[in-house]
């Protein structure tokens, strides 16, 4: 057999066996294991390497996309330093993910501008590059979407949808006041995620205010004991990132 025609049943195969990186770098791979008097065994562990490097790079940008979060609220750009030291260290842990193998939720707590929704997409980004599924969603676009589901008598299959999500992210719980019926969806989905995957919530609303968004002190208590039973709260009673923002762009052009 010529080399041309071993070269191309080679990547035939690899092309069938779907080994991308293989095809790509197995001659130039090969040329570098003579160079460097390299073995069988070596060569194949680098080829491998690389495709698996690849393969686990281009699955963390298939979830993060999946995941319809912020791309730009990272960890990298978030001022932890301006958190209080209990609010920095629960943050390190949590950036593990180990909560959500748990089935753990977060619930940030803070007036707007806190920074709630950037510190939890970032945990989201970081839980994303451990190759875990995320999903981002405002409350009230997640609130239509279930309601919707419900008059198509589809709300099961969207609940079943969504489970496959190790984390569900809901953002600005009860910013915007609902009715009963959208309330009811909205537990709906909080009573079916209980135990079986973790919930992040960010909220300018305290507990205590929560018959706001249930109308209900019934479902509000049950809502709230579902959430807290494996949690993790966040008070991030911090000054307006956005008004500090603002008033150093005022400063410096004065």
């Amino acid at each position: 057999m010529s080399k041309n025609d071993l070269n191309n049943q080679l990547g035939n195969l690899l092309k069938e066996l779907h080994l991308p990186m293989f095809r790509e770098y197995y001659a130039e791979f090969a040329q570098k294991a003579i160079a460097e008097d390299m073995g069988y065994s070596q060569y194949l562990l680098e080829l491998a390497q690389r495709e698996c490097e690849v393969r686990r790079a281009n699955k963390i940008l298939r979830l993060v996309k999946a995941s319809k979060l912020p791309m730009e609220k990272t960890i990298a750009n978030f001022e932890l330093k301006r958190m209080p030291l209990k609010i920095r260290q629960q943050v390190k842990i949590l950036l593990e993910g180990s909560f959500v193998d748990r089935r753990e939720n977060i619930l940030a707590f803070g007036k707007p501008g806190s920074g709630k929704t950037h510190l939890l997409c970032a945990i989201c980004h970081e839980l994303a590059r451990q190759g875990r599924r995320v999903y981002f969603v405002t409350c009230d676009l997640m609130v239509q979407e279930l309601l919707r589901a419900k008059q198509e008598l589809k709300l099961d299959k969207l609940l079943k949808k969504l489970s496959q999500y190790e984390t569900l992210m809901i953002d600005d719980f009860g910013y915007v006041k609902q009715n009963r019926e959208e309330m009811e969806v909205l537990f709906t989905l909080l009573a079916h995620r209980y135990e079986r995957g973790s919930v992040l919530i960010t909220s300018n609303l305290p507990f205590s205010k929560w018959e706001q968004i249930f109308k209900d002190p019934m479902t509000t208590a049950a809502a709230i004991d579902r959430l807290v039973h494996h949690s993790v709260i966040l008070e991030l009673n911090v000054p307006s990132y956005r008004a500090e923002e603002a008033l150093r762009r005022k400063t410096k052009d004065m």
